[in-house]
């Protein structure tokens, strides 16, 4: 399967920010568990960041554009407020699944409320980098028709 992997704003800083909420994993390390993990279900995967909600849209549009399967997305806290994001997902058709390293719905009040789950199939948060790795099981077994 071919996979985009998309994260937001601040993961780049991961293992330096916020410790003890994202762990001390860096963003490099994320990636390369990431790649790691989707070759040993043999997928194809490229992960992409960016700190720029339209650098985002365009990450969103190039899947559409270079056959992508399905995508992971991580927004980071555009996921309280994109509308755009939550469009441009919607819109290209291929099957997300959302993906947050803390719980969220542990966290602040404004952390609760995501405006682009529901332009995705599914959400994960709370199951750090191995929430990555679910995503994928869980974007094979929507493309093999699997609900439960």
């Amino acid at each position: 399967m071919k996979l985009m992997v998309i994260n937001g704003p601040n993961l780049n800083f991961l293992g330096i920010r916020e410790k003890d909420v994202y762990g001390t994993m860096r963003y490099e390390d994320l990636c390369r568990y990431i790649t790691e993990e989707a070759q040993k279900r043999g997928h194809t995967v490229s992960v992409l960041q960016s700190n720029s909600e339209g650098k985002l849209i365009d990450f969103l549009q190039q899947a559409y554009r270079e056959h992508v399967e399905g995508i992971i997305i991580n927004p980071g806290a555009y996921t309280h407020y994109s509308y755009a994001l939550h469009d441009a997902i919607k819109g290209n058709d291929i099957p997300t699944v959302e993906v947050h390293l803390s719980n969220v719905h542990q966290r602040e009040d404004f952390r609760h409320v995501s405006v682009t789950a529901p332009a995705c199939i599914g959400q994960l948060c709370g199951f750090g980098a191995f929430g990555y790795v679910m995503a994928m099981e869980a974007l094979a077994a929507h493309r093999e028709g699997k609900k439960a």
